[in-house]
């Protein structure tokens, strides 16, 4: 039997869902394996959000499924623990093992909080693919 046959009714051999299913997964982990891209780039003492790596990647809308590829990428040693929703919120941390874990892990990098859970967004913001994003009081 001959595969990737179409028998004139819409209805064919091998190449019908597996082949879109196994397209799908190739397209999703290649989203994931460049989301995991940027996250290793993200600076000690900064933080970045899930929206500003979609945008990066070039699909806007696609900030739940970084944070998909986020929860995936545990074995990876990446620090996820830099990425927080748009209002700086620590809308990951149930995924560090507790409540606070995440904030201590920022905090033990510098990064300052405006609430609990809550990142100072507008001092730390990094955001992928933009230049000097470095202020001067980076050190101190």
């Amino acid at each position: 039997m001959m595969t990737g046959y179409n028998d004139g009714r819409g209805r064919g051999g091998s190449t019908g869902r597996a082949q879109t299913a196994s397209v799908a997964d190739s397209s999703k982990s290649d989203f994931f394996d460049r989301v995991w891209a940027v996250v290793a780039e993200i600076p000690l003492g900064k933080v970045t959000t899930y929206g500003h790596i979609a945008e990066y990647l070039g699909s806007k809308s696609a900030a739940r499924t970084v944070g998909w590829a986020l929860n995936a990428a545990a074995a990876h040693g990446l620090p996820c623990h830099r990425v927080v929703n748009r209002y700086g919120g620590l809308s990951g941390q149930a995924k560090f093992g507790g409540p606070h874990i995440m904030e201590d892990m920022l905090r033990s990098e510098g990064i300052e909080f405006v609430d609990e859970c809550v990142v100072d967004i507008e001092r730390h913001l990094w955001i992928p693919g933009k230049k000097s994003q470095f202020s001067s009081d980076q050190d101190g």
